[in-house]
């Protein structure tokens, strides 16, 4: 029989409200194979047993009493430790901030609990969020499950080891420059950076960003099936008033053509075969289930990919340059460095043309978008990167900089977009992006539902001592 932590999030939800197996015991599974595993992996960075095992009871206690539990009543969560949670330090990897604590929970939180989910732990980050790999000089480094040489992905790269080695059902990540959709990829699980708006968030511990970060940093779910992505997708979207961006939007937008447009090198970026594979894979498995996939060219990646650089490097100079002094994490400080170059100076001028810009892209995106419903592409030119090589010289971060194009270019447009694990070559997972229309994640989760259908099943990972 298959352990209760490899179950999905909807299996778990749909037996516990079948009172098949208490919301009980799926929390002391999946926290006794953290205690198993997350020694080896470093994931779980905050875990608090007993508060699981109490909001735990809390969903048996519902049942036996009648009441709904929520859609995701006892399915075990994760949350990255970048947002608030009551009780708990938000300290976004640093030092400086592991006094952080939290009086009240950050909006998407909040809608999980709401949902019923039980907070299992909290997962690691790289300090500031900055890195597509996780280590920070807090809380250590987070190895990937499915092979300990390779990036887990980052900024989230703890939610997506966690959700890979069955520490969790479902992972909470954030995404301002692929930092949901790569450690899914890294990881070999799925992942969702949603529309601007569509997923409230609001930190009472940091205080309001600047424009930046307000249009172009989001929540999403991490998970091992597409149907829990959309599971919790719904949980994480409920109205918050906290958010002021938040647009209340049905999930269920209504009829598109099952129209494909596949991009295997956008913008002219170099891609590897297997990456390359892998599309066309995806395109076939879309062919399948009854989609057209034409191959053509998109809108400009690069031209959205430096708004994002504009806009996050000024946020960072103006309220982030005496942060990293003070913290001292090496890897920050170099790749800050490093990020700050690529971007140039931000001054009002660069910002303010940046800003008007980025209208224009989006006008070409969802214009683009209104006749292929959907864009596949790569999520990454490569396949997961060698640990900390972003860090080992500037030749190596400008290369790993330039494979994320597509994750760097998509936040500056507000644009949804998925990232869907297809396999693996040897021991690194694969996998593609999709991207949809701005609110049209269900268009993204038909597609991806329509990949998933036709590839292996994501198992779990089993990490062991290295």
């Amino acid at each position: 029989m298959t352990q209760i932590w490899a179950w999905t999030a909807s299996e778990i939800a749909r037996a516990i409200r079948d009172k098949q197996i208490s919301a009980t015991e799926v929390a002391q599974a999946h926290l006794a194979r953290a205690d198993s595993v997350n020694p080896h992996i470093n994931a779980v960075v905050d875990s608090f047993h007993d508060e699981t095992l109490d909001a735990a009871r809390q969903i048996d206690a519902q049942i036996a009493r009648g009441e709904d539990p929520g859609p995701m009543g006892g399915v075990p969560v994760t949350i990255k430790v970048n947002v608030d949670q009551r009780g708990h330090a938000t300290t976004n990897g640093l030092k400086l901030q592991k006094g952080l604590i939290a009086n009240e929970d950050n909006p998407v939180v909040s809608n999980l609990r709401k949902a019923g989910a039980v907070i299992v732990g909290r997962t690691n980050t790289p300090a500031f969020s900055l890195r597509w790999f996780t280590r920070n000089d807090l809380h250590g480094q987070t190895l990937n499950p499915r092979d300990p040489s390779v990036t887990p992905g980052g900024s989230s790269g703890g939610a997506g080891a966690a959700v890979a080695a069955g520490l969790c059902a479902i992972g909470h990540g954030t995404d301002i420059a692929g930092s949901v959709r790569y450690p899914a990829y890294a990881c070999g699980v799925h992942g969702l950076r949603p529309s601007l708006g569509r997923v409230p968030a609001h930190n009472t511990t940091g205080g309001d960003r600047f424009i930046g970060a307000q249009i172009m940093a989001v929540s999403g779910p991490l998970a091992r099936s597409i149907a829990d992505i959309g599971l919790s997708l719904e949980a994480m979207a409920q109205r918050d008033p906290r958010d002021p961006w938040q647009t209340v939007a049905p999930l269920a937008q209504g009829a598109f053509d099952k129209r494909v447009a596949l991009s295997v090198a956008p913008d002219g970026m170099a891609v590897d075969d297997a990456v390359s594979a892998a599309l066309l894979d995806a395109a076939d498995r879309l062919r399948a289930e009854g989609w057209t996939v034409d191959e053509v060219a998109c809108p400009p990646m690069r031209d959205a990919a430096r708004i994002n650089a504009i806009l996050w490097m000024a946020e960072h100079q103006f309220a982030a340059d005496d942060l990293v002094a003070r913290e001292g994490d090496a890897d920050a400080v170099f790749v800050t460095r490093q990020m700050r170059a690529d971007a140039g100076e931000p001054d009002l001028e660069r910002v303010m043309t940046a800003l008007q810009s980025r209208a224009g892209l989006i006008r070409a995106w969802e214009t683009f978008l209104a006749r292929y419903p959907v864009l596949l592409c790569p999520v990454s030119g490569e396949l997961p990167f060698e640990q900390q090589s972003d860090v080992r010289s500037e030749a190596d971060f400008r290369r790993i900089f330039e494979a994320q194009l597509t994750q760097r270019a998509l936040p500056t447009l507000g644009l949804p977009g998925l990232s869907v694990a297809t396999g693996q070559v040897g021991t690194l997972p694969v996998g593609v992006q999709l991207i949809a229309g701005r609110f049209r994640e269900d268009i993204l989760l038909a597609a991806g539902a329509a990949i998933e259908k036709g590839g292996p099943p994501v198992h779990v990972a089993e990490p062991g001592p290295r």
